[in-house]
């Protein structure tokens, strides 16, 4: 099925020809006539499935189809995302998409971590489309810069993110501000109880959409899963790279201090890498991912922060030096690569530590992957307590120490029978987590 076909205009569909988009994904195909229809959406696709271009388009159609008879000065669409880095990337699609209109939809994209005056300064004579974060768009409405009660469509993308990262509260705020009667889009790759309880608020009726994982929507990424001692993993790390001659590869880390602590030890090896993190400020941020994106950077090392959303062309790999905390989260971290068509590889570093986690992570995905060692730096014999044991001076666990007056009575009772006195308990044996180097399924390269 062509892209005109689904009800798109030539000037959108010659932009789509240039960037060699021959046939729509399947959630492009279910989603573009769906919005162009003005139904609310709620849409649950893959990461790397095209979702932007899912709204983008019809959205960017709506203006074509209304020009003249809406005025130029009020809102038409608004587009909330979690992140700066992901509203870059969708306003830049929103530009790329309608560059033939024969009128320029105009495009505003807010953000914090940079000067609102310039953001103040473009929104003079309003807006076509709007695609922000939360606390930004806020800003520019306390400042008058926007009013909200033209918008006709609003889009949430990455849903589940705004939740995680706190915004329910400036998405209660946003809402109130918006008109009663507007069209609603949902789309992520994954959709938490919030985000349903939220979507049964906001939609009215919807288009339900859901692209079932199959081989010809599931992304071509060989996933392993290698075993490693932690203090061992940069060197494996740069090791992999080498071996691999890949031109690029996404770290992921749990924090940002191991963004830049990682960073700088692939530095001292002769590798270009740059961090990642929330803590940079908008400009850095900004330059380390173009940067990435070109070529410049052969490794970079991010927290979750460009887990979500970031297209990054022909990346070959993905690696997990620390496993994700949330465990949706692992889809959203592999999904960086085998894109648009094209297979990665995505690796994830297991330790003694993290073992019992990364078997959630499988369960939780319906998969179990081979454990593999690689030669020379095989974990050796550890062994991990399940829990904590207690530290010394704590008096215990909290509800489990005896009264004063259990212990009186105890010591009452050994003075009457001093025979009878209880045996002194044994000393509990932790479980462990030992790695054993002749366990069977795992694969030695």
């Amino acid at each position: 099925m062509p892209f005109s076909a689904l009800g798109l205009s030539a000037p959108l569909v010659r932009a789509l020809d240039e960037s060699h988009y021959a046939h729509p994904t399947p959630v492009q195909a279910a989603a573009i006539p769906a919005v162009l229809r003005g139904d609310d959406v709620w849409a649950r696709a893959q990461t790397g499935s095209g979702k932007t271009a899912a709204f983008a388009l019809p959205i960017l159609q709506h203006r074509l189809d209304t020009r003249g008879r809406v005025d130029r000065r009020t809102l038409q669409a608004l587009v909330l995302v979690p992140t700066r880095e992901l509203a870059a990337q969708v306003g830049a699609a929103f530009v790329h998409y309608g560059r033939h209109l024969p009128e320029p939809a105009k495009i505003i994209t807010a953000f914090g971590g940079v000067s609102i005056n310039p953001q103040l300064m473009a929104l003079r004579g309003g807006a076509d489309v709007v695609v922000a974060t939360p606390g930004r768009l806020l800003d520019l409405v306390d400042h008058n810069a926007i009013r909200l009660g033209t918008v006709a469509t609003l889009v949430l993308d990455e849903a589940d993110r705004l939740f995680e990262l706190g915004f329910a509260d400036e998405l209660g705020r946003i809402l109130a501000l918006l008109p009663v009667r507007r069209q609603n889009l949902l789309f992520s790759a994954t959709y938490p109880a919030a985000v349903e309880s939220l979507a049964n608020q906001l939609l009215h009726e919807p288009t339900l959409i859901e692209v079932a994982d199959s081989a010809a929507t599931t992304p071509d990424i060989l996933e392993r899963a290698i075993e490693v001692d932690v203090p061992r993993r940069t060197q494996l790390l740069i090791k992999l790279v080498a071996d691999n001659a890949w031109s690029r590869v996404l770290v992921f880390v749990a924090t940002k201090y191991a963004t830049e602590h990682v960073s700088e030890k692939l530095r001292r090896a002769g590798l270009n890498a740059g961090a990642l993190h929330g803590e940079l400020s908008q400009g850095a941020r900004t330059k380390a991912l173009a940067d990435f994106k070109t070529g410049d950077l052969q490794v970079l090392v991010a927290t979750d922060l460009a887990a979500r959303g970031l297209d990054i062309a022909s990346l070959p790999a993905v690696v997990n030096f620390d496993l994700p905390r949330a465990v949706a989260d692992y889809t959203h971290r592999i999904g960086r690569t085998g894109r648009a068509g094209e297979s990665g590889v995505a690796l994830s570093f297991i330790t003694a530590e993290s073992h019992a986690h990364f078997l959630l992570i499988e369960k939780r995905h319906g998969r179990i992957l081979a454990r593999e060692q690689i030669e020379g730096f095989e974990p050796e014999l550890i062994e991990v307590p399940a829990s904590p044991a207690t530290p010394p001076g704590t008096g215990g666990v909290k509800g489990k120490r005896k009264s004063k007056k259990d212990k009186l009575r105890e010591a009452a009772a050994r003075a009457a029978h001093p025979s009878s006195a209880p045996e002194p308990a044994e000393e509990p044996v932790p479980n462990t987590f030992r790695w054993h180097r002749s366990s069977p399924g795992r694969r030695r390269l």
